[in-house]
């Protein structure tokens, strides 16, 4: 907004990526999302709400799991935009949210401005159509649903099939990075740590021996 730099130095562009090694491009196309306006705010409180109540619902405690989601969808996505005259991957992401926690919640009921009430499953194609409303491009919103199905099918359907099984594994790395490691059972700690040898606070000292 203050022209530091243009979205021409964002923008996803495989021919800059690959021959000049503009790499941060595979990242800031998904962090552009225009100019100040209805659209930018409107796209930055669905990003926050539903990146929030997905944290806060299905992923809770699973840091590493709803970061490998991120770097699962951002993959499909970049792979989509190198056929396609995609520049800008946001909203498509913010579409992608959405829809995973629509179809992780079905009998949540929707209010849209007031107007429309509906289901939560209902909910992306709601904001696809109200997109289309304001003139935009529904390519990147259906984009966001395609990849969203694809998370929530391999995550959530198949492995709950007959003879299905989970196929989206969290790397090792991942888990390592941002899960708190679990406490082994069998750990056996020093005689000076265990609890019983702790030293008591202050106020039960002075009870125990009053001046």
């Amino acid at each position: 907004q203050l022209e530091f730099i243009t979205p021409f130095q964002l923008y996803f562009n495989p021919d800059l990526i690959f021959r000049k090694f503009q790499i941060w491009r595979l990242i800031t196309n998904f962090l552009f999302f225009g100019p100040l306006g209805f659209s930018f705010f409107f796209n930055m409180i669905f990003l926050y709400r539903y990146c929030r109540m997905l944290e806060e619902g299905s992923f809770r405690g699973r840091t590493a799991d709803f970061v490998f989601m991120f770097l699962f969808g951002g993959f499909l996505m970049t792979l989509f935009g190198l056929f396609a005259s995609l520049f800008f991957l946001g909203q498509a992401f913010t579409i992608m949210l959405v829809y995973v926690w629509s179809r992780r919640n079905p009998y949540i009921r929707m209010n849209f401005f007031g107007l429309l009430n509906f289901q939560a499953p209902f909910l992306p194609w709601v904001l696809m159509g109200f997109s289309l409303l304001l003139g935009n491009s529904i390519i990147i919103d259906l984009l966001g649903i395609a990849v969203g199905h694809i998370y929530y099918f391999l995550e959530d359907v198949f492995p709950n099939q007959p003879g299905g099984k989970k196929l989206l594994l969290t790397p090792g790395f991942l888990k390592m990075v941002f899960d708190t490691p679990e406490e082994d059972p069998n750990y056996n700690p020093l005689p000076e740590d265990r609890p019983e040898n702790q030293p008591r606070d202050q106020d039960q000292n002075q009870q125990q021996h009053p001046q």
